[in-house]
Order: C-alpha cells, then sequence, then structure tokens
C-alpha cells in the first residue's frame, strides 16, 4: 500500500473555493485509489466560519452545532463538552479553532454529498471506473490519549469488508466479524495529513487490500442500530445537557 501526501497551497477561512487544489498539478489518480480529504478544508469551501471576535459565548455555538451534548468536563480552565454530531461522537460538535486564523471552524455540511461531487468530479476527470473519497476529521478514543482519523462522509467504497459465514484460521465459522474499511482508511490518511503546518490536507491511499467500489450511496449504512451498538448504554443513559 503507497501513502501519497499531497501539498497544497494555504486554504483560509472564512471561504475559500478549494476546486483548484484537484486541478493543475493535482498528481495523476489512478483505478483503484482512495483519495482523502480534511474535513476542515471542506468547511472553509463552504464557508462554515465563524470569527471568534464575533461570537460571544462558545458554548452557546457549540450547543447550536451539537445534536446532543452528552456531558461536559472541565480541562485547564475550559469546559470540554463531549457531543453527538451526524450521529458521530466528538468533542464541541467538531467545532475546531486549529489552524483556522481567528475563525471557529464547522464540521462541513452534508460530507458525504461533498465527497460524492469530488468523486464524480476527479473520475471525469482521469477516466476512472474504481474511486474512493473520504472525508476526515480527528477525534479522541475513549481511556486513550491524542487522536485518530475518523471518516465523516465518503463516497465510492463499500464501507465494509464482511467475514459473516467465513471460517478464522481454526476453521471456525465467523458469525459477526466485519472489518470497518473507511475508518481504518480515515486513520491512515490523518496521520499521513498531520495535525500542524504540514499543509497536507490531501492523501491518496494507493494498492489498499479489502477495498471494494461502488457508484450507489453507502453512507447510510455506517450507522449502527443502537439495539446492537455495544456502547448505547453509555449513550442513551445520559441525560442531554
Amino acid at each position: 500500500m503507497e501513502i501519497i501526501p499531497i501539498k497544497t497551497r494555504i486554504v483560509s477561512p472564512p471561504q475559500d473555493d478549494i476546486m483548484d487544489l484537484f486541478e493543475g498539478s493535482f498528481p495523476d489518480l489512478k483505478n483503484g485509489d482512495i483519495l482523502l480529504i480534511a474535513s476542515k478544508i471542506a468547511a472553509i469551501h463552504q464557508g462554515r466560519c465563524k470569527a471568534i471576535c464575533e461570537v460571544e459565548d462558545e458554548m452557546h455555538l457549540i450547543r447550536e452545532q451539537a445534536d446532543r451534548i452528552l456531558s461536559t468536563i472541565s480541562y485547564q480552565g475550559k469546559t470540554l463538552p463531549l457531543t453527538i454530531k451526524n450521529r458521530t461522537i466528538t468533542p464541541s460538535a467538531g467545532i475546531d479553532k486549529s489552524n483556522a486564523n481567528g475563525y471557529y471552524i464547522l464540521w462541513p455540511e452534508s460530507p458525504e454529498r461533498f465527497a460524492r461531487e469530488i468523486c464524480r468530479r476527479m473520475k471525469a476527470r482521469f477516466g476512472l471506473k474504481d474511486l474512493g473519497v473520504i472525508v476526515t476529521d480527528s477525534s479522541p478514543l475513549p481511556m486513550r490519549k491524542g487522536t485518530v482519523g475518523i471518516s465523516i462522509g465518503f463516497y465510492g467504497i463499500e464501507p465494509y469488508k464482511r467475514y459473516s459465514g467465513k471460517k478464522d484460521i481454526f476453521g471456525r465459522q465467523l458469525e459477526m466479524t466485519r472489518s470497518n474499511v473507511v475508518d481504518a482508511l480515515a486513520a491512515i490518511g490523518v496521520l499521513s495529513m498531520g495535525e500542524g503546518d504540514e499543509q497536507t490536507p490531501l492523501v491518496i491511499i494507493r494498492g489498499a487490500a479489502g477495498v471494494q467500489f461502488t457508484t450507489q450511496e453507502r453512507y447510510e449504512e455506517m450507522f449502527i442500530d443502537p439495539r446492537e451498538d455495544i456502547y448505547a448504554p453509555i449513550i442513551t443513559d445520559k441525560e442531554t445537557i
């Protein structure tokens, strides 16, 4: 598997059309590539930015953007809320101030549609049959320090590799096992993008095993029925704040 970070110009809030990033010197894509795009530049492209100096209450902004606030903690004198946004658990509804030049950057609207737009655009440009696009963000894991990459929208690939009905190395038939392909790829991509001044918000993953391509909408298949979710008791036992 080959991982190709792409250095770009600075994408500047509050709004900056990023379509030029996919033209000109953009490296040739090959059939079967996966293109990963940082959610921050997708949000800036859409104008999903709020000037920090114009926001009187950060918590009010978070409440506006979150679908639900699960809990809050105090850290280094600040209140940090754990929220649900677009059926994803993330701090502060995904709002970020890093690399934002005096703005709050919100999550992009309909990142799965944005991924579809870019996928179709790049397929047409390079004459490709199979291409995947994933919009990524970084998020902490429970009981772990640091962040890892996650997918908040994708198009062009099946989200899972299913093992149900297959056998393990000792011949035991697997019943429920499936591998989350899009989030695994997102973790690789975000690690390669970095979190500082790398200026590489685009990554191409080439030659990834276990990826199946599709032209069907698969975004909704990412989400688990709460009755089957092992974390459901933690989430549903919390009262909305």
